[in-house]
C-alpha cells in the first residue's frame, strides 16, 4: 500500500484461484480508505479512449478493475496539500490487482489500455450527486498521455 498524494491510498487485493471460477476480493467495510458506503457502480472504457478530469467535492472513490487495463492520473490542485501540484499515475489490471482509493478534492482521468474489455467499479462512499463534482475537457490539466 502506498501513499503519493495526500489521501490517495493504493491497496493490494485478494485473488483466490479456483478451478470452477475465480474470486477477486473489492472492500470490506473494516479496510483502510472505506469512508460509507453510497452506491456501486460498474464503467467501462474503450482502448486509449480517455475519461476526465472530474473532481469530487465530497465523493470517496474506491477504483477496482477486474476486467482489462486502465491507467490512472490524479492530480492534486488543493491548496494546503503538501502534495499540490503533483501527479500520481498507476495502471490497475488483473495482473496489478489493487484498490485504488481516490479522496475527494483532486482530479482524476483515466484511460482504457487493455485490448478487450476494460471494466472498473467504483465503490463509492455517497450516492451520486451531479451538484458535487465538476468535469473539464482533457486540455483543462496539462498532462502528457504519451
Amino acid at each position: 500500500m502506498g501513499k503519493l498524494i495526500n489521501g490517495v491510498i493504493l491497496t493490494p487485493l485478494k485473488q483466490i484461484i479456483h478451478p470452477q471460477g475465480d474470486i477477486y476480493h473489492g472492500m470490506k467495510r473494516s479496510d483502510d480508505g472505506f469512508e460509507s458506503f453510497g452506491e456501486a457502480y460498474f464503467s467501462t472504457i474503450i482502448k486509449d479512449e480517455i475519461k476526465g478530469w472530474k473532481k469530487h467535492s465530497k465523493m470517496v472513490l474506491n477504483l477496482i478493475v477486474p476486467l482489462g487495463c486502465i491507467e490512472f492520473i490524479i492530480f492534486d490542485d488543493r491548496i494546503n496539500s503538501s502534495t499540490k501540484g503533483k501527479f500520481f499515475k498507476v495502471k490497475l489490471s488483473k495482473e496489478n490487482y489493487q484498490r485504488l482509493t481516490v479522496p475527494a478534492g483532486v482530479w482524476l482521468a483515466f484511460r482504457g489500455i487493455g485490448d478487450d474489455l476494460n471494466m472498473l467499479l467504483n465503490v463509492a462512499s455517497i450516492e451520486h450527486d451531479p451538484s458535487e463534482a465538476i468535469s473539464k475537457e482533457l486540455s483543462f490539466i496539462k498532462y502528457s498521455w504519451n
